[in-house]
């Protein structure tokens, strides 16, 4: 099992604006780009900033949603997912308009953080704040999840990136962060949950033993309604009324999420598939794999490992993915 890598520091990059970014995160979930867009926009950072001379090692990101519109229409129905806004460009050489293609579009009102270490940095001297406005210029020109950076409309102080040294020992280091995640309120960072997926199963498979993980990731990807009979009031015994719960009652924000790649092929040779994108980089077929996460508020975190996202690459394994480190806190029955 992979853990967060290292570091020293986190380099925060305060109330980005991007818009336009892709709200369809893999062919069966949409709403919210997927993790693998931050971890891509990071080592674009990190090439960026290397070919400008800054000694910054990227390691992980973590990711805070203040604001969200997707550009949708609501459906017909409760949770209907409506309609996605389209776009016609006229982009064939006669001037015909060009057939649709499904796109799923999002604004954010972002606060990146990446988990960094390097000898340049060094939060207590103006070098680290000055490498924080650096890494920020280059990211305001980058896409990020296929969203363009544009102004924010809050204060420019509030803008202003920073560093936090994340020195000395566990509880000096926990200090500095419970004092940093206070500056991300309000917003809510994204976290994996494969446990639910587990437990669901097992419960599941107290009903049915032929269900499989897919139908728990399934039964907890939907709101799932059950009628209770009770006695009702009527003299015939034979009439009663319903009462309908449902199983999302103190679940928490979770959502399914696509948490990176399985392999469908061996690796190819750069040169071997025709209309690849990247002609000097081997190539394989994948697919997505999906897992749960939930949304928390930025003031329940307790580590910088809890909101962080890394690449966990399993070459031999076919595996891709990217991986968080929070663990639900531990429930306790005093009954």
């Amino acid at each position: 099992m992979s853990e967060c890598p290292h570091f020293d520091h986190l380099l925060v990059i305060p109330r980005l604006r991007v818009q336009n970014a892709n709200a369809i995160s893999s062919p069966q979930t949409h709403g919210f780009p997927s993790m693998t867009a931050f971890l891509g926009a990071m080592w674009a950072l990190e090439r960026r900033t290397h070919e400008a001379g800054m000694d910054i090692q990227f390691n992980a990101v973590g990711v805070v949603c203040h604001a969200h519109q997707e550009q949708s229409s609501p459906g017909q129905y409760r949770n209907d997912a409506g309609a996605f806004h389209q776009t016609r460009n006229p982009i064939e050489r006669d001037g015909s308009v060009a057939g649709i293609v499904q796109e799923g579009r999002i604004h954010l009102d972002l606060t990146l953080i990446f988990a960094v270490q390097g000898n340049a940095l060094d939060a207590a001297t103006d070098r680290g704040q000055l490498l924080a406005k650096q890494v920020r210029g280059h990211l305001d020109v980058m896409r990020i999840a296929g969203g363009s950076v544009v102004p924010a409309n809050v204060s420019a102080h509030r803008q202003m990136p920073y560093v936090v040294a994340l020195s000395g020992d566990e509880k000096g280091r926990n200090a500095k962060f419970q004092s940093a995640k206070l500056r991300w309120l309000p917003g809510s960072a994204l976290v994996a949950r494969d446990d639910l997926i587990a437990q669901r199963h097992q419960q599941l498979q107290t009903e049915n033993s032929g269900s499989s993980r897919l139908d728990a990731w399934l039964s907890l990807s939907r709101i799932n309604w059950h009628g209770d009979t009770a006695p009702g009031e009527s003299k015939d015994a034979e009439r009663r009324t319903v009462g309908w719960t449902h199983d999302r009652k103190g679940a928490g924000w979770i959502v399914p999420i696509p948490v990176g790649y399985g392999a469908l092929s061996d690796v190819l040779d750069a040169d071997m598939v025709a209309n690849a994108r990247d002609a000097e980089t081997p190539f394989c077929f994948v697919e997505s794999l999906y897992s749960m996460g939930e949304w928390l508020g930025a003031h329940r975190l307790q580590s910088p490992q809890q909101m962080l996202w890394y690449a966990d690459s399993q070459p031999e394994n076919g595996l891709y993915r990217c991986r968080n480190d929070y663990a639900p806190p531990a429930q306790y029955d005093f009954d």
